[in-house]
């Protein structure tokens, strides 16, 4: 082999230069050649390092505006140079091309230049990186003789690697994979991109591409799964920073639980229905079993309230608040045990009383105060994936309709509101009994409507609650008058319902028969 085949020769090429003349004064030092394109060739010379300009040693300047730099023969054929190939060898040798044995490049920041700033398509094209996926590619599919290296992280354990002689099969490897891996998360992210740029105008809010690429990364494994022989972990998408349970802050408490997560979105999904408005919910195997709301009481009595919707069921729950929790309502909390307690904020008092209880979950949740926002809904089902928008819509009260004879009051009005909202978030069938913005008993899960409300009412009946001059809500329509009847005789003043049956008007009937008003929504809100 010619002598400058065994020449050694790094080309370095970054957008990110945090670090990189360190790295190229080492590889220099090792006894690279350094190969470089403008901006990184420039930075490096002022930092002390010589570079070989690639136009110079390809002889092809580069043009249309730069967005052609490095795609030449003689540079993806260093790349690519296999050394064990004599036929490589030979090409090698007739076009004089050298060897580059590390590829150190990272890509335009697509993300910070073209998404934050929501650019329009023919601006975000521009910070599209073409050469460097390219080059990292090449390297990374020729991994036996040439690094890639994307990570400015990696510089430091590369070079040390490199001092030594001794690149492992493994790091090899590794350095490969997570090459195609970022590339692949890069791709993946301009073509979201450019499809939610393509529909934000669409005015059918149920479009879905045809095929999605998910990037997630680990963020912490769980106890277990559902049952202890189940094994589970918790992912976040890399795409995007979120707010959410991907930003977990667990404060004490036991390792948490898949099901514990679970239970945490259903009591936190629930509090963000009221817009910051004082309140708590209590969850239970993924139904609420406890909620309540207020403008006027302290946080200890709001939480009270909701505890006395169905104490029972609390026990070995998960509490859910979009207030900061302080010394009396910790107290407060700590009188039963539950599972978890989340919240936007401990008053110092607080923890003190919950580091008692040292296997108790507190999770700290800032965006507990956010409002529930847009997002898509991903389950798996065997061998396949359901998508779906979330569940965000409440329909206005304004636009309810009532359909009897007699009306509601402005308070049986607010009564109905926030049955509504908690029976969004009841597993269907569902059916919620209300009064002064607290849940008196909660009907979920039933195959029949039915025996949802009569669930509900046998619970308030041994509970010794008396449900005269409550409200009711309902997930979804009544099929028969049946429920209506059953609303009559346990002295249920108003009954909010989404409306859509065939049979409405048995219903309607019903309801004027026993003086009950009745409102319907247009909107039903099934939970499975």
């Amino acid at each position: 082999m010619k002598e400058n085949l065994m020449k050694k020769h790094a080309l370095i090429s970054v957008f990110n230069k945090e670090g990189v003349a360190k790295f190229a004064k080492q590889l220099s030092e090792l006894g690279y050649t350094i190969l470089s394109t403008g901006g990184t060739s420039k930075h490096l010379q002022e930092s002390g390092v010589q570079t070989l300009d690639i136009a110079s040693y390809t002889n092809s300047p580069e043009f249309l505006d730069g967005r052609v730099k490095t795609l030449h023969p003689k540079i993806h054929g260093g790349i690519l140079f296999d050394r064990n190939n004599p036929k490589h060898i030979e090409e090698m040798e007739r076009i004089n091309c050298v060897p580059i044995d590390v590829v150190v490049v990272n890509l335009y920041q697509f993300e910070e230049n073209a998404i934050k700033q929501a650019l329009p398509l023919n601006e975000a094209i521009e910070h599209i990186d073409i050469g460097g996926p390219t080059m990292l590619r090449a390297a990374a599919k020729n991994w036996q003789h040439c690094l890639p290296i994307i990570d400015p992280s990696d510089y430091k354990e590369v070079a040390l690697h490199l001092s030594k002689n001794n690149i492992s099969v493994e790091y090899r490897k590794k350095l490969a994979s997570k090459t195609f891996d970022s590339i692949s998360h890069y791709d993946h992210m301009i073509a979201a991109y450019m499809l939610n740029k393509e529909q934000e105008d669409a005015k059918n809010d149920g479009l879905f591409p045809q095929t999605i690429n998910l990037k997630l990364e680990q963020v912490r494994s769980l106890r277990y799964g559902e049952n202890p022989h189940q094994s589970a972990a918790l992912y976040r998408s890399a795409d995007t920073k979120n707010t959410d349970f991907s930003d977990l802050i667990q404060l004490q408490g036991k390792e948490i639980s898949y099901n514990n997560l679970l239970d945490l979105d259903a009591a936190c999904t629930l509090v963000k229905e009221f817009n910051q408005q004082p309140s708590v919910s209590i969850v239970k195997h993924g139904n609420p079993c406890g909620c309540a709301t207020s403008l006027q009481d302290p946080l200890e009595s709001i939480y009270r309230t909701a505890l006395s919707g169905d104490p029972q069921s609390a026990f070995g729950g998960i509490v859910a608040t979009n207030q900061r929790i302080d010394k009396q309502t910790a107290e407060a909390m700590s009188e039963i045990f539950v599972e978890c307690i989340a919240a936007p904020d401990f008053s110092p008092e607080a923890l003190k009383i919950f580091a008692k209880k040292k296997n108790l979950r507190l999770i700290q949740a800032p965006w507990l105060r956010l409002k529930i926002s847009d997002s898509i809904k991903i389950r798996s089902i065997s061998g396949a994936y359901l998508l779906q928008s979330d569940d965000s819509a409440f329909m206005p009260e304004s636009e309810w309709s009532c359909v009897t004879k007699t009306q509601p009051t402005n308070k049986e009005m607010d009564d109905l509101s926030f049955a509504m909202k908690v029976a969004k978030h009841v597993k269907s069938n569902g059916i919620v009994f209300a009064h002064n913005l607290k849940t008196l008993t909660i009907g979920a899960g039933q195959m029949s409507r039915i025996d949802a409300l009569k669930f509900a009412a046998q619970k308030a009946k041994e509970e010794g609650k008396s449900l005269t001059g409550a409200v009711m809500a309902s997930d979804a329509f009544f099929p028969f008058r049946d429920c209506v009847d059953m609303a009559k005789s346990l002295g249920i003043r108003c009954i909010v319902q989404p409306g859509g049956s065939v049979r409405d008007q048995e219903s309607i009937d019903a309801a004027n028969e026993a003086g009950i008003a009745m409102l319907h929504t247009g909107e039903r809100h099934f939970k499975h």
